[in-house]
């Protein structure tokens, strides 16, 4: 299950990430979206989602989003 797969208000965990890109990989992790990290979807907004991370906010795309595996 993704991040896509998400309920809106509900928080999980993050279980990994999926992706061979490193560039994408730092990028995560630079907002602290790693394994191990409780993640929150606040809303919705036609393909993207904005998360809570820690102790910010982000708009990320649904491709971003695609690679965040979570756990169930």
């Amino acid at each position: 299950m993704t991040l896509n797969d998400v309920d809106t208000g509900k928080e999980v965990i993050i279980k990994e990430i999926h992706t061979d890109d490193e560039d994408m990989k730092s990028f995560l992790f630079s907002l602290g979206c790693y394994s191990g990290e409780p993640i929150t979807v606040v809303a919705r907004k036609r393909r993207n989602l904005v998360l809570a991370i820690k102790d910010g906010r982000y708009n990320v795309d649904s491709n971003l989003a695609s690679v965040i595996e979570i756990a169930e």
